[in-house]
């Protein structure tokens, strides 16, 4: 078949043939068929399915091979994705001529799958961010969001003028070069965050503000350079016709699209049958946009994100887009997409024009290295220590899978040359090798964690206030807490200032949240269960007034990196006690009612990473009710609720004696301190510093409360004991005792499931036990020194 066209910058017209086979070879007759026909063996390759099958089982195979060698380093999985796809480049490779090269069509049919991937990719990543935050992120973000853009996109300008002073930047492709080099990725920042888990840190926080501000001003930026760059080739009337379709298209989207999303989210809720039908027509207006924006003479990238920005973070419908399209496109469609990039790469093309690397490569440089430099300094100018500040600017000149993509479309529509495109995923790729590196060497954020101040309940003094973080994940963990502060029994000579944070799931969104409810914080989270959580506490605190000062906060963030947030509040709080929920409840009858793997992950975390002590609250099938101890229609007090402390020594079982010290206090509560005594000592850790500080403080509650001694062998021993006195209190307070087998708990270490709650936490809590009590496991803060 026969073609007329016109070459590109050229007025002459040109004739050329394409063969075309009908009809095509897409399915296989399968593989017993073609090893039986020799004739048809040598075609096997010639089928476009089982083509596309192998080559991406190859990109699998390749780019996991290459990622189990690399992920040590802490390089990301994108570098192993481009990796592979230049290996496969590799001239001696001869996989590629075999399996790629055998037509045309082998490329474009990656090339599609992979572009489909990123403009899902592109609406996801709009779905995920709330642009609402940028008219709220603070001054700092404000200027480095704005100038680390451009500051360099000026740099680059004046760059490709000092090499090309005949060119005009706004008629070429120079300033749309330009932006793309300047720009801020919100995407490729966020990910870069996630995968260092320093999302929810002062930088990260910083970073994506600044990253929020910056990706809005490329946003606008790239679509002006592509206005300009339409002037300069078809004349202004053009121009104004496209920025009026542009301008039109927005106001379709923001007055009539968006308004019409909220409204069919609000009228279909979660438990409604036609639930699902917003879901659906969300994704039929993704899958037309790119037809769509072409009608308004934008690009279908534009569409897919600007489509995705409108449509509302969080829940219920923007976690539903996340949660059930996000594993497909980045397990799947987005490493076909990066390793195809890859593939598209020509070693060879920098010998066919020797001026490349001065002419063209220049101004990517100084825009790279400009962009690091300002961003260092107004992280400088801000106050912010060196090592965060040079932590803060390589962040800032991050580049990922949004650059590719972008360069990868220049590509395509030659605005850039071969040459050119390789320098460009070279520099991209060696930037997301180098930066992940040095920030993990440069930014610790649990550093700030090295607490040398004592913050524990010993070094608190009894008339002294109490200063105690609770968490919530579920509706049960708020009467839970408030049902053992009330076995506290605060008073106005044992106050407590009490801090709750409701820990929500990020889901549907891509920037954490952190909302105090003293200062009525305005925000686009909306939940009933956190109204509900204030609520109650603060009828808490109406009951306790003047002994009890209450702040609830939410904090949303992902499940590993909650942690970051706990940590925070409590050094802003100079919290003393940190109270965590244990992460398996029971019914009545013994059965477990949940278990939540992330939450037990969390109280890992917390125990070796927390700045003060921590305490975590296993509840028993009976719950702690106030109501089994305190009889408020009398006016006399008598015991009427019973606590135990299993002491055997050491700093952690100190810390729950001085805890249990502070509630024996209120003469409602009748308190019992159990020493568990080894009968042979030998194969004791306890050093003599421990016996001395062991011995001083039990000193100091006998006569005052109920002091037993129990001598034991071992832990069977030990475990008959404890099975003999659980039907006796309603409370046991233990210390944690980490990698701390004695004699006492001899035998014992080996049957315990739980490691974070001790073994005789683990022994309590087991289901050999008739659980009718709640356990309370108590860790010391841990003084650590780097």
């Amino acid at each position: 078949m026969a073609l007329r066209n016109l070459a590109p910058n050229s007025s002459y017209w040109y004739t050329g043939e394409v063969c075309l086979k009908f009809p095509p070879k897409i399915v296989s007759p399968g593989l017993p068929a073609l090893f039986l026909d020799k004739r048809k063996k040598s075609d096997f390759m010639d089928y476009s399915a089982p083509r596309l099958q192998l080559q991406t089982l190859l990109f699998y195979v390749l780019t996991q091979a290459t990622h189990i060698l690399l992920k040590n380093l802490g390089l990301p999985l994108l570098v192993s994705q481009i990796l592979a796809g230049l290996i496969l480049r590799l001239p001696n490779f001869g996989v590629y001529r075999y399996i790629f090269n055998r037509s045309d069509d082998s490329i474009m049919v990656l090339g599609t799958m992979g572009g489909f991937g990123f403009l899902f990719f592109l609406f996801l990543s709009g779905v995920k961010m709330d642009v609402s935050l940028t008219f709220k992120s603070g001054t700092k973000a404000l200027y480095i969001g704005f100038l680390t853009v451009l500051v360099p996109l000026l740099a680059c300008l004046i760059t490709n003028k000092v090499f090309y002073p005949e060119d005009n930047f706004f008629n070429t492709n120079k300033f749309f070069l330009a932006v793309s080099y300047a720009g801020t990725s919100f995407p490729v920042i966020h990910n870069l965050l996630s995968e260092l888990k320093i999302l929810n840190s002062e930088l990260g926080r910083l970073g994506l503000s600044a990253a929020l501000i910056g990706d809005m001003v490329t946003l606008v930026l790239t679509i002006c350079s592509l206005w300009m760059k339409t002037q300069g080739e078809v004349g202004t009337k053009r121009v104004l016709q496209d920025v009026g379709w542009a301008i039109l298209f927005l106001v379709i989207v923001v007055f009539v699209l968006r308004p019409g999303i909220k409204w069919m989210v609000k009228h279909n809720p979660e438990t409604s049958q036609k639930k699902h039908i917003c879901f659906y027509l969300v994704i039929l207006a993704f899958m037309l946009s790119p037809r769509i924006t072409k009608q308004f003479h934008l690009h279908a990238k534009f569409g897919s994100f600007i489509l995705g920005l409108i449509v509302p973070d969080g829940p219920p419908l923007g976690s539903a887009l996340v949660e059930k399209l996000d594993p497909i496109i980045s397990g799947f469609f987005l490493p076909i997409f990066a390793t195809t990039c890859g593939i598209r790469v020509d070693p060879s093309s920098f010998k066919k024009d020797s001026m490349f690397r001065i002419n063209q490569s220049i101004g990517a440089v100084v825009t790279v290295v400009v962009k690091f430099g300002v961003s260092l300094a107004l992280a400088m100018f801000c106050k912010m220590p060196m090592r965060d500040s040079l932590a803060l600017a390589f962040v800032m000149i991050s580049k990922g899978i949004v650059e590719i993509g972008y360069y990868s479309s220049m590509y395509d529509s030659m605005v850039i040359s071969k040459p050119h495109y390789a320098f460009l995923i070279y520099m991209c790729t060696l930037i997301a090798i180098i930066v992940p590196v040095l920030l993990k060497w440069l930014y610790d954020p649990s550093r700030k964690y090295l607490c040398f101040q004592k913050r524990t309940i010993m070094n608190s003094k009894l008339n002294q206030e109490l200063r105690v973080l609770g968490c919530v994940h579920v509706p049960g963990n708020v009467n839970s807490i408030i049902n053992l502060l009330n076995v506290c029994c605060p008073t106005r000579e044992n106050s407590l200032a009490l801090d709750v944070l409701h820990l929500v799931k990020l889901s549907g969104r891509a920037t954490p949240l952190f909302i105090s409810h003293q200062k009525h914080e305005l925000t686009t989270f909306d939940d009933s269960y956190s109204e509900n959580v204030v609520i109650a506490f603060k009828q808490f605190e109406r009951h306790n007034a003047e002994v009890v000062s209450l702040n609830v906060f939410t904090a949303i963030s992902p499940p590993n990196l909650m942690y970051e947030d706990i940590c925070n509040l409590a050094i802003e709080h100079s919290t003393c006690f940190i109270l965590l929920p244990f992460h398996r409840r029971w019914y009545i009858d013994g059965s477990i009612e949940s278990e939540y793997q992330t939450i037990r992950s969390l109280n890992c975390d917390i125990l070796k990473m927390a700045p003060c002590s921590v305490g975590i609250l296993v509840e028993g099938r009976r719950k702690l009710s106030s109501s089994t101890f305190r009889d408020t229609s009398s006016s006399e007090s008598y015991s009427s609720y019973n606590i135990v402390v299993i002491f055997m020594g050491g700093k952690d079982d100190r810390e729950a004696l001085a805890l249990a010290k502070r509630i024996s206090q209120d003469e409602s509560v009748s308190l019992t301190v159990i020493h568990l005594k080894a009968k042979n000592k030998i194969g004791t850790i306890l050093t003599e510093n421990d016996r001395a500080l062991d011995d001083e403080m039990l000193s100091g509650i006998k006569g005052s409360v109920r002091y037993l001694e129990e001598q034991v062998s071992d832990g069977p021993e030990t475990s008959d004991f404890l099975r003999s006195i659980v039907q006796d209190y309603q409370l046991f307070i233990v210390g944690r005792r980490y990698k701390c087998e004695d004699p006492q708990t001899s035998g014992l270490g080996h049957w315990c499931e739980f490691e974070e709650i001790g073994i005789i936490g683990d022994l309590l809590s087991s289901s050999d036990f008739i659980n009718n009590y709640s356990v309370l496991i108590v860790q010391q803060q841990h003084q650590r020194n780097s």
